[in-house]
């Protein structure tokens, strides 16, 4: 399988992937591409320090630039694309393999767990109820880790200009094509403070918006008003939820308001990475 990286200014955590892939008893398993867009750190230099680990190089600071050199690059199937600063298995990334061979399964993903171990008290009650909600319990793919097979990357010819690359790619599949694995997760850190959470919730928000709705598949469609019902009425039979739900309805409101003004505006995109979760392990 190829495994494409898409790295900006990673060096402070690529070596825990990279080092990762390289160590295991099937690493010759992996066709290991690191994309480093518009890097000014030593993060090219890290990737070059493995052996069998190919690096392109964009200048554009831009993950969707990276993507597609990296898939340019690759040369076989399935084909995982996976965030520098996640904490995975290879093991996890071979099942992803297994999963894709299975009957109409296009897409899959492990397990994301949120590490919310050195975040704020506010930060945790928002991570409480997001797990309850609809856009996990329905064949979550992405948010650092997805997989897939040649006929469903063969859906969509370049990669969009857009922000959510991995909602883009949920999107374009209906829940059965999905998979995600009960056996395998991969860890991500949250941000630190809720003041980090918000702003790249903001950039979350306008990436989801921005999605074109025509590459939407008809079973995949965004949030309606009847799932955040479900989520509330999940919540309402279990009164220690309450609280962090009124956090949650906050951080997750205020982030989709401040989105839409910036689309109103036609405010020049920011990326607002969140180097708080950037913490080696």
């Amino acid at each position: 399988m190829s495994v494409v990286i898409p790295a900006h200014n990673e060096g402070a955590v690529i070596d825990r992937v990279l080092g990762a892939l390289r160590a295991s008893p099937r690493r010759d398993e992996f066709e290991i591409i690191v994309a480093a867009n518009g890097c000014t750190d030593d993060t090219v230099a890290r990737a070059l320090s493995y052996d069998g680990v190919r690096v392109v190089e964009t200048p554009r600071a831009s993950k969707i630039a990276a993507l597609q050199a990296g898939d340019d690059a690759a040369s076989v199937f399935p084909r995982v694309y996976l965030d520098a600063d996640v904490l995975i298995d290879p093991e996890a990334l071979l099942a992803l393999a297994d999963a894709l061979e299975e009957s109409g399964v296009e897409v899959a993903s492990p397990r994301l767990h949120v590490d919310t171990s050195s975040a704020s008290w506010l930060v945790r009650q928002h991570y409480r109820i997001w797990e309850l909600s609809d856009y996990r319990r329905r064949g979550h793919i992405g948010s650092g880790v997805y997989a897939m097979t040649a006929a469903g990357r063969a859906r969509f010819d370049a990669w969009p200009d857009v922000i959510a690359d991995d909602r883009f790619v949920q999107q374009l599949f209906a829940p059965a094509e999905r998979a995600t694995l009960a056996d395998h997760s991969f860890s991500v850190h949250s941000a630190r403070d809720m003041r980090a959470h918000l702003r790249r919730s903001v950039r979350i928000a306008r990436g989801n918006r921005e999605l074109p709705d025509g590459a939407q598949h008809e079973d995949a469609a965004r949030p309606t008003t009847s799932t955040r019902g479900g989520l509330a009425r999940r919540v309402a039979a279990r009164p220690r939820l309450w609280v962090p739900f009124a956090v949650y309805c906050v951080s997750w409101t205020l982030p989709n308001v401040l989105a839409r003004r910036d689309i109103a505006r036609a405010r020049t995109r920011t990326w607002n990475r969140d180097d708080t979760s950037r913490v080696m392990a």
